[in-house]
């Protein structure tokens, strides 16, 4: 396969197939070529480093790339091939995702913890000096330590199993041949655009669902003081799951901006707009990750009142970091183009043909 961009005679009479045939072939190399260097990495110690090691980080963007395709233009492909291949890419995605998640969330929380804890230049933090940081730091590393010990275990165990071992075999059989729908045929602008312009549509619709309104100042004050339409708290429990309610149209909407990342890249079109979009919305979903565990760790029994009071002010400043980039993406949402249309630059049904960009994994 040739990493150059097709020719505009070739991109004229490309068919659906053709395009997804040899975005899928790029992947699952890449895919075949990552998970033997992340096994070894695994079976390694567990890493302490706040980013995933090569081959696992590599292994985890192939993943990622493969699933979003097969969601979005689903319909080209074989039905009972697609949810078969969609379901086991989503338990190693979700596997593979559990030790780096662990480490890059004490690296956040500890980072925090010091910065409100340390005496800097511009002043001492809010927490210097308090009797409570210590003990409060100490059980935040102990926690998540134990926690991510234990994902690593769970990731060694699995990639040992006979599961991957079918998941590879898929894979590599992907390379050969992959299982189009008659509907592949066709051009690829007439098939596959309609199937881009579904993501963007489902991402313009919950980006109109969210509270943007709640987010238009830079602090946040009214978001972290109010909650959106969710049920009332009544405890600790309920005042969890009234923040996760809160927070999960972001996080879906997360979810979808990568999705039309992806279908991007199987236009030619990558975007450094959803790049930054992405990035935003993945700072929401850390730091809201990190404000449960320093909330659940404030509920440790027989911990202090200092070292709890540390640890809410460090919950405290995560649901900061959330605003905050809730904030960021309101400010750059309402500027994006309204439609595919707009996002691709092209009419449906011409000049089709991936860029060289999109075309090296």
């Amino acid at each position: 396969m040739t990493d150059a961009p097709m020719t505009a005679q070739a991109a004229s009479t490309a068919t659906a197939g053709d395009i997804l045939s040899s975005h899928l072939t790029a992947l699952a190399g890449a895919f075949l070529r990552a998970l033997p260097l992340a096994v070894g990495e695994v079976g390694a110690r567990p890493g302490v480093s706040a980013v995933a090691s090569e081959g696992t980080a590599d292994l985890l963007r192939a993943v990622r790339r493969i699933n979003g395709l097969l969601h979005t233009f689903g319909p080209s492909f074989e039905a009972g091939w697609v949810q078969e291949s969609r379901a086991e890419l989503g338990w190693l995605l979700n596997l593979l995702a559990l030790e780096p998640g662990y480490v890059r969330r004490a690296a956040r929380l500890l980072g925090a913890l010091d910065g409100l804890n340390g005496s800097e230049t511009e002043g001492p933090g809010m927490l210097a000096g308090h009797a409570g940081a210590p003990k409060a730091r100490a059980l935040l590393d102990r926690q998540l330590t134990l926690a991510r010990t234990r994902a690593h275990s769970t990731v060694l165990q699995e990639l040992r199993s006979a599961r991957l071992h079918a998941l590879a075999d898929r894979m590599t059989l992907l390379v050969a041949e992959t299982p189009l729908a008659a509907s592949a045929a066709g051009r690829a602008g007439a098939v596959l655009v309609p199937q881009a312009a579904a993501a963007f549509g489902a991402l313009a619709a919950s980006a109109q669902q969210l509270p943007l309104h709640r987010a238009a100042t830079p602090y946040g004050g009214d978001g972290l003081r109010r909650l959106g339409a969710v049920p009332s708290a009544r405890g600790a429990l309920d005042a969890d799951a009234a923040l996760a309610a809160d927070d999960a149209p972001w996080h879906r909407t997360g979810v979808l901006v990568k999705r039309a990342r992806y279908a991007l890249e199987v236009c030619g079109r990558p975007s450094a707009v959803l790049d930054e979009l992405d990035r935003v919305l993945l700072r929401h979903l850390e730091a809201s990750e990190a404000a449960v565990t320093a909330a659940t760790a404030a509920r440790t029994p027989r911990i202090t009142p200092a070292t709890a009071y540390v640890l809410g002010v460090v919950h405290a400043d995560q649901r900061l970091e959330v605003e905050a980039a809730r904030y960021a993406f309101g400010r750059r949402w309402p500027e994006l183009p309204p439609g595919t249309e707009a996002w691709l630059e092209l009419s449906p049904v011409e000049s089709w043909g991936p860029s060289a960009e999109s075309r090296t994994a």
